[in-house]
């Protein structure tokens, strides 16, 4: 318990010092949101990999989707990998660097207001981001306070507490570039400390060849006919399979948090490092997680919730329980690490959004505002701090409410994510990833997107979850493009000149 402890304390000691390290470089709104746009490959890679994988990947969906499919499960981690970072990185990374400093935007929510020329759009996207990123953010602390209960013995709902309080203090005081360099730190923690769990894990079942025996050994529940497909390469139900690599692969191309990570770099020579980067986190990480949840059932059958479904959330938990001190220590380290800087992420994120995309929307920018002589450099630096008083305060109100929703979860961690990834991919992907790249997407056609990826949303949730959350986020989120490409044909076309000067920053 003392090894465990001090680690805690020295980890923990460093994020706050880092906290602290940055504040002088979160004053000015850009500073605090984006870090002044000036940060490098290295830091952005991380930052966007760690915000990628949190508790919610290694205890909620590789536990969950681990039991259910077996070792096929890692292919969830390979379409991470390939699709939610390499891609991702290739497709966007470049154009949303261009075209959001091209049109001086600082939110996704802004780029829809500044993008199709809406005011009503920017606010609408601000409070679905706001909306849906609670349940996300609660189930990041289930999952890390279900390891702590774990490892230290607390009781949940004094982990989520502390934790709370503790991500709550270093992005108070040093912005987006404490959670980049605190980003980096964690992000060396999760690499070590996953190669070294699965070893550790493995090794008590006698190595990677015997585990993998036992597992072919393994009968398919009530279906006779699939015995041993939990060692297969596409499991015993790859559609679904399938499902969950959509949502959890795509999903983050319509993410503000994850988006953000692009406004924020350098130029485009770290664009292209920094995708290198990323897609090797990510190999490491969410593949060696999945990789790891697929070896769940050799370590017995959770327990039984009130209702007959099993506690999907204690499967890790329980492969990890009999691993020596240090090595438990560092686990919590690990889901610790993923875990703040997924939290960090998304309470900048909502709070950046609420102050500029709703209580400041109305006001031009104050570099505006100093060209045209409308107010003096002293005056736009109080506005400045102003904005930046009101985004801290913010944070601590988000994070109050998605407190109160992790001390009461409703559901699984997955089911939690997948309602969150559902209704914000399904409602912004289409439209920012086509706005990037076509003139002819309409302000309608992105109207007519958010009711989709909401509405499916919603009424799924209203209606008992008829389809499984995250099959309907999956469907949410491939369904947005037919709807901005059919809406666009029959809408009426934002002015030619006007889409034009969006794209000159692409001839530049």
């Amino acid at each position: 318990m003392a090894i465990k402890i001090i680690l805690t304390i020295v980890f923990l000691a460093i994020l706050i010092g880092i906290g602290i390290y940055s504040r002088k470089q979160a004053e000015s709104v850009d500073g605090f949101v984006l870090g002044g746009r000036a940060v490098g490959p290295w830091l952005s890679a991380f930052a966007y990999g760690t915000s990628y994988f949190s508790a919610v990947v290694f205890v909620g969906y590789a536990g969950q989707f681990g039991w259910k499919y077996g070792l096929s499960a890692t292919w969830i981690g390979i379409g991470n990998a390939l699709i939610g970072s390499l891609l991702a990185w290739l497709v966007l990374g470049r154009r949303t660097k261009l075209m959001t400093q091209h049109i001086e935007s600082r939110t996704m929510p802004d780029f829809f207001g500044t993008r199709y020329q809406s005011q009503g759009l920017r606010v609408a996207a601000s409070i679905i981001a706001f909306v849906f990123l609670i349940p996300y953010t609660a189930g990041v602390y289930k999952g890390i306070s279900t390891l702590f209960e774990m490892g230290f013995g607390i009781p949940y709902e004094y982990c989520v507490v502390v934790m709370s309080v503790l991500t709550a203090v270093y992005v108070i005081l040093g912005g987006y570039k404490a959670t980049a360099m605190n980003d980096f730190v964690q992000g060396i923690i999760m690499l070590f400390g996953i190669v070294i769990v699965i070893a550790a894990v493995l090794n008590t079942q006698g190595g990677l060849s015997s585990a993998v025996g036992k597992m072919a050994a393994l009968p398919t529940d009530g279906q006779p006919d699939l015995n041993g497909k939990f060692a297969d390469w596409l499991g015993p139900d790859p559609w679904n399979l399938l499902g969950v690599v959509i949502l959890t692969s795509l999903g983050t191309w319509g993410l503000p948090q994850m988006v953000g990570k692009f406004y924020s770099i350098t130029d485009e020579k770290a664009i292209r490092r920094g995708t290198i980067i990323s897609t090797l986190f990510a190999f490491i990480v969410a593949g060696g997680c999945y990789f790891l949840g697929g070896f769940g059932r050799l370590f017995g059958t959770p327990p039984a919730l009130p209702d007959g479904r099993l506690a999907y959330d204690s499967i890790i938990p329980s492969m990890l329980v009999t691993l020596p001190d240090i090595l438990i220590a560092l686990v919590v380290l690990l889901v610790l690490s993923a875990s703040m800087s997924t939290l960090a992420s998304l309470v900048l994120t909502s709070s950046s959004t609420m102050t500029l995309d709703l209580i400041y929307r109305d006001k031009k920018s104050d570099t505006d505002e100093v060209d045209e002589g409308i107010i003096d450099d002293t005056v736009s630096e109080k506005i400045e701090r102003r904005k930046v008083i009101v985004m801290r305060v913010l944070i601590v109100f988000f994070i109050t409410i998605s407190l109160m929703i992790a001390l009461n979860p409703p559901t699984f961690i997955a089911q939690l994510m997948g309602i969150s990834w559902g209704a914000l991919a399904g409602a912004f992907l289409a439209p920012f990833l086509l706005g990037l790249y076509s003139k002819k997407v309409t302000t309608a056609s992105v109207w007519a997107c958010f009711a989709w990826g909401v509405g499916l949303t919603l009424v799924n949730m209203m209606a008992g979850n008829p389809l499984n959350p995250i099959n309907c986020g999956a469907v949410a989120m491939v369904g947005g493009f037919p709807v901005v490409w059919i809406v666009s044909l029959f809408s009426r076309k934002m002015p030619a000149e006007t889409v034009d000067k969006f794209f000159d920053c692409y001839r530049k």
